[in-house]
């Protein structure tokens, strides 16, 4: 193993998502990870996203073209590759188009290994490219990939899972269900939990960081950061803080991000008057996010289904209480000394949590302190899982 230690190895990364000048919180914890991991290994990230026929392009969700001057500044060398797809119809043999796409550029960057990043395609597309160059493939799951999967697009993700030699999970609870529903083999699964970046996500002071932002030292201020979809549990979340603002009048919710319901809740905002409630900000910066979650009473993310949601841990590293959906890994951060726990798709129970949490005398301190996992934890446990794969090929004399 010591012949890969340090910058010897060569790694490369396929994923179909980083931050964007577009969306900053896009695939941040992807970034933070091939970031820390970049400066243990050599690192390469191959950036991919289907690109559609004109005709299709109108019905379909799709940025265009991605470049590398679409991808915020990197420590890390990122090659984008924009791969031919038709809706639907392509959707089998997206991951073999993929890898037809990127293998001469993957080859040439002489890899030790691939890692995928989202099940399928592009964790099927890195065993592909594996396979072809004769090196191990380990799929990094993120949660909403292996989660929400039925018919057929289940069937590509579990193929693509067991024929990884390693899946990377973010929470326990993922590799549990990755095993009961994909049949993926417990020898096969990893666990390494999401990280921090303590630089920016730290306790900071709570009148300066309002000061900043224009908000009232005695207004109550609840938080939610993340993509602005139906399942992230918004509409529940507008509807708890309407209840509540007739209790309290100076009660204030900020949104921070982008999303296709954002549309939705803004035309809810002016049709109920509450835009002195709430307000969407937009997408942020991490430095943004921090003086907003200090800030904050609390921040919420009331999602149906999750993996490892690093929001939360960036809220509690900075001495936040979280009120939070009992889904996916989210009982593995948030415990009864740093939030509340609630079932989701109800808007009661987070009505009253929200509530409950407000009125609640938390030691932020305390809670900062027990929140401080760094992304180099994150790199080194993905590294090794990483030699692993690759002795262990070498041992069965199939590399």
């Amino acid at each position: 193993m010591i012949a890969y230690i340090g910058s010897n190895m060569r790694i490369a990364v396929i994923t179909p998502i980083l931050p964007m000048r577009a969306d900053v919180t896009k695939g941040r914890f992807i970034h933070e990870t091939v970031s820390a991991l970049s400066r243990l290994a050599c690192t390469k990230v191959f950036l991919t996203q289907p690109r559609y026929p004109e005709w299709a392009s109108r019905s379909n969700a799709t940025e265009g073209p991605i470049s590398v001057n679409d991808v915020l500044e990197s420590v890390y060398p990122v090659e984008a590759v924009n791969y031919p797809a038709i809706p639907i119809i392509s959707r089998l043999i997206n991951s073999q188009i993929q890898a037809r796409c990127i293998l001469k550029s993957v080859r040439d960057f002489k890899p030790d290994i691939v890692i995928g990043y989202w099940a399928y395609p592009e964790g099927a597309c890195a065993v592909h490219v594996a396979q072809k160059l004769g090196i191990p493939a380990v799929i990094g799951a993120l949660g909403t990939d292996i989660n929400e999967r039925s018919g057929i697009q289940a069937w590509l993700t579990a193929r693509a899972l067991n024929q990884a030699d390693k899946v990377i999970f973010v929470s326990q609870s993922m590799s549990n269900h990755a095993q009961r529903h994909h049949g993926v083999p417990q020898e096969k699964c990893a666990t390494v939990i999401n990280g921090v970046n303590t630089d920016v996500f730290h306790p900071q002071d709570r009148t300066a960081c309002r000061a900043a932002l224009g908000i009232a030292t005695d207004a109550p201020l609840i938080v939610y950061v993340g993509r602005l979809i139906e399942a992230k549990g918004l509409q529940e979340l507008f509807d708890a803080v309407r209840a509540l603002s007739s209790t309290y009048p100076t009660l204030k919710c900020v949104l921070i991000g982008s999303g296709g319901f954002s549309r939705h809740l803004q035309e809810q905002v002016s049709a109920h008057g509450m835009a002195e409630h709430f307000h969407l900000a937009g997408g942020m910066t991490p430095q943004e996010v921090a003086v907003h979650v200090n800030a904050a009473d609390l921040l919420t993310l009331p999602s149906w289904t999750e993996g490892y949601p690093n929001v939360l841990v960036e809220a509690l590293a900075c001495g936040c209480p979280v009120v939070a959906t009992d889904v996916g890994g989210i009982p593995e951060i948030v415990k009864i000394n740093n939030g509340i726990l609630i079932p989701a798709k109800n808007t009661s129970a987070l009505r009253n949590a929200l509530e409950k949490a407000l009125q609640a005398n938390w030691d932020r301190d305390l809670i900062s302190r027990n929140m401080r996992r760094e992304w180099h934890d994150v790199a080194t446990e993905t590294l090794g899982i990483c030699i692993q794969a690759i002795e262990r090929r070498k041992q069965n004399g199939t590399q």
